[in-house]
């Protein structure tokens, strides 16, 4: 098979390496789609732990090409969407119900090598079966709509309330939907490229600003009449959003830090104002138990995917691709791996 491997931070391999053969419980899933992620890219400088050397990838879509002893909900020929996450079931948060907080938790495509490959052997109970007329590129969305399925879950959105998005990229944007179809009144997305937030308005935002030539708390302000907002989402992850985030918060809001941000990034908080305020700071950690709830919303159309992908590459691509990410050059990169071209 070939595969894209990071060998070490900052450096980015196409090579060959043998097809593998399932082990008992597994199966190997002919990779079809592989979408390129922020968490890839942070992989990529180091700043996000991972295992090394380490083939990337955690979104994925593809046909199970073999299936081990063990084996029974799945044959060869199924076509799956990937679950990276594996718990041990054994550590104290498992044992709380906290699977997605498992201390020895092992991530496909983070710490186990993922579907940057034409396949990939995992675990049969990773593998959900996607609907017969959904594609494979949509079908590798899964995996980040079940994280986005958490995050509204833990920001609490209630209808009839004031949410603002930072940041419209494929989270940001497939946020806004979910929000949307939480009843919210008014949904407002910051973001500094004018295609994203044309994209936002057509998903169905009530305004989009410009952050580099727009004052967002005074927009905010002017819709809630002074008050902040009701539910601030971070999708972009940094220390400047997250302050942001808190700050354009109203009374009895919650704030989502959902963007993944360096591991050393601080902000400054006034605990009196969370106090007086009653302000709910909270993070959202990828997707227990989100994945099919994911698809289904795919599968209906509630949630739109296909429009946010801007470009598919081949495997030969994934330097390129990550090149662009960390430019900022594309909306969502969908590698396809058993592309021959470059």
């Amino acid at each position: 098979m070939r595969a894209a491997l990071f060998p070490t931070p900052g450096e980015i391999e196409i090579v060959e390496r043998e097809t593998p053969t399932p082990a008992e419980w597994h199966v190997v899933v002919r990779v079809e789609a592989c979408g390129v992620c922020g968490t890839d890219l942070h992989i990529f400088q180091g700043e996000f732990p991972a295992r090394f050397p380490l083939i990337p990838g955690h979104e994925f879509a593809g046909v199970v090409e073999q299936a081990g002893q063990g084996v029974s909900a799945l044959r060869p020929g199924d076509r799956v969407v990937i679950d990276p996450n594996m718990n041990c079931a054994s550590c104290r948060p498992c044992q709380r119900g906290l699977t997605h907080l498992c201390r020895n938790l092992i991530a496909i495509g983070v710490s186990a090598d993922g579907g940057f490959a034409t396949h990939c052997s995992l675990p049969a109970r990773q593998a959900y079966k996607m609907p017969a007329d959904m594609s494979f590129e949509v079908g590798a969305m899964a995996e980040p709509v079940a994280c986005c399925v958490h995050g509204i879950e833990r920001a609490q959105i209630r209808p009839g309330e004031v949410v603002v998005l930072l940041g419209a990229g494929l989270i940001g944007l497939v946020m806004l939907q979910l929000a949307l179809l939480r009843g919210v009144s008014v949904a407002i997305v910051s973001e500094p490229d004018a295609e994203k937030r044309a994209m936002a308005t057509a998903f169905g935002a009530a305004e989009t600003v410009d952050p580099t030539t727009q004052d967002l708390t005074e927009v905010v302000h002017k819709e809630t009449g002074g008050s902040g907002a009701d539910v601030v989402i971070d999708c972009v992850g940094g220390a400047q959003t997250s302050q942001q985030a808190v700050g354009l918060a109203g009374e009895g809001a919650r704030v989502l830090l959902f963007g993944v941000a360096p591991p050393d990034a601080e902000i400054r908080v006034k605990p009196y104002d969370i106090y007086a305020r009653e302000i709910v700071i909270t993070g959202s950690f990828i997707n227990p138990f989100t994945h099919g709830a994911a698809l289904r919303l795919l599968a209906s159309g509630r949630v739109k995917v296909s429009e946010i992908i801007s470009h598919r590459m081949a495997l030969d691509d994934v330097p390129k691709a990550i090149e662009m990410l960390a430019a900022r050059q594309a909306r969502k990169i969908i590698v396809e791996p058993q592309r021959e071209e470059g």
